[in-house]
């Protein structure tokens, strides 16, 4: 079921038409990254050393929830790295050949970016591991008894690999990068910064106090709290002279149907479901998804880890349960005690 474009401006997953934007408010160099402090201290280690040895960097295997900055990292270090990057994903690499025509056209030094990496199928892995392990590439010539193998020398490459699946990710292919990192989700004090950063670039006048009302319903996230400063300054050049007030900020999310902590219409659907219909739950997932008409994966990856980062829902081995505290977010008066009321959803 198609959703309105409202309904999914906080999902983390990247838009088509976060394309354009990403690109311009994207940090260049490691040091105007913002958050993941632990992360850049270790990368500028490693970034260093592989500039004194002269050597590539080794792979890098970055993990995380979407929208929290790992396509941003990839273009960083070969930036750092002052090597080319080359972009591609994990459904895109449909065959073996494909990963050999990338790999072969390589230049020594230049990192290989593959975004969703726990997409790629098994006969594409095969290819990848002496190719990172070797700087090697297998090619089997001719078919049947006749076949052989010939082995041609790769460029000495960087591989950079983005997973939200960390657990998807094949034991093998795991163990052949050499560092790998998990993104954590971002502290308010630093969604306010990346949101001034981003008004700064896209040349809109903002308040403080506005920056921290986009920053605190943003989940945690940067790519939803610039998609909010988009709109948010969207609805100040129209309804306003274009300065971002606290007022404006407030008036524009209520409009887009996002609360104080960053829910939308979805998120409020799915836990009244489960209040309203099971007294709480526990409920099954395709239960849900039958009841709010999502789809499964949907909610399981897009609405489903924010409520439970903010402690509204739990999982338990018989379904999910609406927590004390959703109850108190959506005015129910206590657990278990379902409440004839209309949201606004």
């Amino acid at each position: 079921m198609d959703q309105p474009e409202e309904e999914s401006i906080v999902a983390p997953a990247s838009r088509p038409d976060d394309a354009q934007w990403d690109v311009n408010l994207r940090p260049q160099r490691l040091k105007d990254y913002v958050g993941q402090r632990q992360i850049k201290d270790n990368l500028n280690i490693f970034l260093e050393a592989a500039k004194k040895r002269k050597q590539p960097l080794e792979h890098v295997l970055l993990h995380g929830a979407p929208g929290l900055g790992k396509t941003t990292l990839a273009h960083i270090l070969a930036r750092e790295m002052g090597s080319q990057i080359r972009v591609t994903s994990g459904p895109a690499i449909e065959r073996a050949g494909d990963l050999a025509a990338i790999l072969s056209n390589l230049e020594n030094g230049d990192i290989l970016f593959i975004d969703e990496i726990h997409r790629l199928n098994r006969a594409v892995e095969e290819v990848l591991y002496p190719a990172m392990e070797d700087f090697q590439l297998d090619i089997v010539l001719g078919k049947g008894p006749s076949a052989r193998t010939v082995r041609l020398d790769l460029p000495h490459f960087t591989l950079v690999g983005a997973t939200t699946r960390m657990s998807l990710l094949s034991s093998p292919l795991r163990d052949r990068f050499g560092a790998a990192y998990r993104l954590e989700f971002y502290e308010p004090d630093e969604l306010e910064e990346i949101i001034r950063r981003s008004a700064d670039i896209l040349q809109a006048q903002l308040e403080s106090s506005a920056a921290d009302i986009i920053a605190s319903r943003a989940r945690r996230t940067p790519r939803v709290a610039n998609r909010l400063l988009k709109r948010v300054r969207d609805f100040a050049e129209v309804k306003s002279d274009g300065k971002i007030t606290k007022p404006l900020a407030e008036e524009a999310l209520t409009q887009l149907h996002i609360d104080e902590l960053g829910l939308d219409r979805t998120d409020r659907r799915i836990l009244q479901y489960i209040i309203d219909k099971f007294q709480g739950g526990p409920v099954g997932l395709n239960t849900i998804a039958a009841g709010v008409a999502e789809d499964m994966d949907t909610i399981e990856d897009v609405y489903e880890p924010f409520l439970l980062q903010i402690g509204f829902l739990s999982r338990t081995p018989r379904g999910r349960t609406a927590t004390p505290a959703a109850y108190r977010h959506l005015g129910y008066p206590a657990v278990g005690t379902p409440v004839n009321q209309t949201l606004d959803l």
